[in-house]
């Protein structure tokens, strides 16, 4: 497995991140070189725990404007860049992407590096197709969760066209544009300093084959490699009587309606008032990040 590395300088001085990057060397799976993954780790040590997953083409920087008034309410944030992606190591081969990969990768990090307990789990896009099935190994580790604009599909239903479409261009398209793919998943747009600090991991299209690849290990057929691992996390979730709340944005035609299968199966999700992000797109972070700090300090306070 050839691995990159981004230069320590290209995340110099971008705007509104002060944090101070941790770093954790986990078993790369091929019996070769560890691969060192990327984190943040704000807030007070003994506080409780957020964990704060991103997903396709971000990174936490995302997670910029969510920290702080998470913090101030004490919590700990814990923002790991997913292998691929941010600061963290990128193998430079598709192939060497898994769904499986991307599982193991993230477990070995939460549960053996950072030994993580009690956490409340905010995932959105890969971070819930990642997180849930980390979940579904570890539930005992998790107190609450809530999913944004995120899924966890099996391949029995067929993707929209709106999905099959985003894995050919990431796939195909030439000069894979990261920042700008972020900036137009939003509702408000961003500025070019923002755009390029989403850029930032990637001084070239070499870094990018985490990126491209992403979209098409979700599963969208029934005999996927992962679906067989997803319905096995679904009955799990199926069990799961603990806080489980959506946060879905009003304008993202990719993961419109999939909050609907958490509301009726997952136990901790009936009854529950599950707001909807207005004005808000696919990365809704961006639009609505104190929003949905507010959401999580408000549930995890009715849910001690």
């Amino acid at each position: 497995m050839q691995v990159l590395r981004t230069p320590d300088e290209r995340f110099t001085g971008l705007p509104g991140f002060p944090f101070a990057p941790h770093y954790a060397e986990i078993p790369s799976g091929d019996g070769g070189a560890p691969l060192r993954m990327h984190y943040l780790d704000e807030g007070p040590g003994d506080g409780p725990v957020v964990l704060l997953l991103h997903g396709e083409p971000s990174w936490c920087y995302l997670y910029r404007s969510m920290i702080p008034p998470l913090i101030e309410r004490g919590f700990r944030c814990v923002a790991p860049d997913l292998i691929g992606f941010g600061r963290s190591d990128k193998p430079a081969a598709q192939q060497d992407y898994s769904y499986a990969a991307h599982v193991g990768w993230l477990r070995r990090l939460l549960v053996d590096e950072l030994r993580l307990t009690g956490a409340t789990l905010f995932a959105q896009d890969w971070g819930g197709l990642l997180g849930l099935r980390v979940l579904a190994e570890e539930p005992d580790r998790f107190a609450r969760v809530v999913l944004a604009n995120s899924g966890l599909p099996t391949g029995d239903h067929p993707p929209s066209e709106a999905f099959l479409a985003w894995q050919r261009f990431s796939r195909d398209k030439p000069g894979f544009q990261i920042g700008r793919v972020i900036g137009n998943g939003t509702a408000s747009g961003l500025p070019d300093d923002v755009i390029a600090a989403y850029d930032a991991p990637f001084p070239d299209d070499s870094y990018t084959a985490g990126a491209r690849i992403f979209p098409s290990l979700v599963p969208t057929s029934p005999d996927d490699p992962a679906s067989d691992d997803n319905r096995r996390a679904w009955e799990v979730l199926e069990r799961w009587e603990k806080p489980f709340l959506t946060a879905f944005s009003d304008g993202d035609p990719i993961t419109s309606g999939w909050e609907a299968p958490f509301h009726t199966l997952v136990p901790g999700a009936r009854d529950r008032q599950h707001p909807t992000i207005k004005g808000a797109g696919h990365f809704l972070q961006e639009d609505a990040g104190s929003e949905l700090a507010r959401i999580i300090i408000e549930l995890v306070a009715r849910t001690p």
